[in-house]
């Protein structure tokens, strides 16, 4: 189970990370309806973060995004027992514990 479940009712507010770029906001059979957004070159990794099982995305493909800026609601899509923020990261392409970068 890669990444950090985060509980959330639905349609509860979730916001950016970290600034960076919507690279993309789509509908993945697992994941659900899932927002990742690409926050370049952090301490010397390529850095990217993933929201997933989202209700409603409130941004779109190419847009910047600050950090705690609104970027979803969260819902309970795609391999989901419950409404919840399934909230992944990346260095350099590889899905890494979330939480040594919160």
């Amino acid at each position: 189970h890669d990444g950090t479940d985060f509980s959330a009712a639905c349609g509860s507010p979730i916001y950016a990370a970290a600034p960076g770029v919507v690279v993309s906001e789509y509908v993945d059979g697992g994941y659900g309806d899932r927002i990742i957004i690409s926050h370049g070159n952090v301490n010397g990794v390529s850095l990217a973060t993933s929201y997933n099982h989202l209700s409603r995305f409130v941004v779109s493909d190419g847009q910047r995004v600050k950090r705690g800026q609104l970027i979803a609601l969260a819902g309970t899509t795609g391999y989901s027992t419950g409404c919840h923020l399934h909230f992944m990261v990346y260095e350099n392409g590889v899905a890494v514990n979330p939480l040594t970068w919160l």
